[in-house]
């Protein structure tokens, strides 16, 4: 396999392509080609490498990949960006991806986007409802989305889950953050699944979790206190910051009888989308470390931003945002 990897020499950026090989139980890498020190030329030396030509076919994806996330990572490094100390590092990351998407991807034509944004809708739909258990898999919501083909040995509700999620996502831009358009959103999410729509009036046990949901005589007015936070904070925090405190607090009040992992995760995004940043898909495989820092915010109350206790919620979801939009969006 091969790959671009970077070295920072004195202070400078170098470019290599590596080659790794598994030679019994271990796996040998070595630089076999010097790419440069400007990242906007290392295409350039790729393309004069004609002995590692079908090699660097069959990694073409993953090297575009590498190439362009680091000329816009450049760009945003090369402004130098107030820091934040949530995100830390990965502030630059997060601002070439919103650069990118704002100046490339929004420029295209718009069944390109459309396209792209089902295909992101499908892995979101995908992900988020296997987090909460759906069994549907990958392949099969593609099929399902796309060929209306339905999946055999499914339950109707994991059906409609998915086919909700994609639904809602794609019309993302018709909600808001408030109380009514928070609900609608729930209820569209629920539809066909759930017929508890609007916040809770019973008690809610959230298992396996470190903290006791909002009672339900004052979910609506905890929730009203979590719209007021998000009033203050919104010119306050950054946008990802803002969304990924959000995210918990909701889940902290815990407002529905079920659905609020999946709607949170669309709150989530719909904050990053009424800022102008790309959506985010909080992955299946990583879904004990998701449950962890969410954990780790649990002692915080509904007007805290504490950095200690929210920065590996702020992180992870930086981190899955970043892996996210150069997957699908480039």
């Amino acid at each position: 396999m091969v790959y671009i990897y970077k070295k920072v020499v004195g202070g400078k950026n170098q470019y290599y392509l590596r080659i790794s090989e598994r030679k019994g139980q271990r796996v040998i890498a070595k630089d076999i080609a010097y790419l440069g020190s400007s990242i906007e030329k290392v295409q350039g030396e790729l393309d004069k490498l004609s002995k590692y030509k079908v090699e660097i076919r069959k990694a073409h994806k993953n090297i575009t990949r590498v190439i362009e996330s680091n000329i816009w990572l450049e760009k945003i490094k090369s402004q130098k960006i107030k820091q934040d100390e949530y995100l830390g590092s990965m502030l630059p990351q997060i601002e070439a991806c919103k650069l990118h998407f704002n100046t490339v991807f929004q420029k295209k034509d718009a069944q390109t986007k459309s396209e792209i944004f089902k295909q992101f809708s499908i892995d979101f739909s995908y992900n988020t409802t296997s987090l909460e258990g759906n069994t549907i898999k990958l392949a099969e919501a593609q099929k399902l989305l796309v060929e209306g083909l339905t999946p055999v040995d499914k339950t109707m509700r994991e059906i409609n889950d998915v086919q909700n999620t994609s639904n809602i996502f794609l019309e993302l831009d018709n909600y808001e953050i408030s109380h009514e358009s928070i609900i609608e959103l729930h209820t569209q999410l629920m539809k066909n699944i759930d017929n508890r729509v609007g916040y809770r009036l019973d008690e809610i046990r959230v298992f396996k979790s470190n903290f006791d949901a909002t009672p339900a005589k004052y979910v609506k007015s905890d929730m009203a206190i979590l719209l007021k936070w998000y009033e203050d904070s919104k010119d306050v925090l950054h946008p990802l910051v803002l969304a990924s405190l959000f995210h918990h607090k909701f889940e902290k009040i815990h407002p529905f009888m079920d659905g609020n992992g999946r709607t949170g995760r669309m709150l989530l995004n719909l904050i990053l989308s009424l800022h102008d940043y790309p959506p985010v898909i909080v992955e299946k495989k990583l879904r004990s470390t998701y449950l962890d820092v969410l954990g780790k915010s649990d002692k915080e109350d509904l007007n805290a931003i504490d950095v200690v206790n929210y920065k590996d919620l702020v992180q992870f979801i930086a981190k899955e945002l970043v892996a996210s939009y150069w997957g699908i969006f480039l």
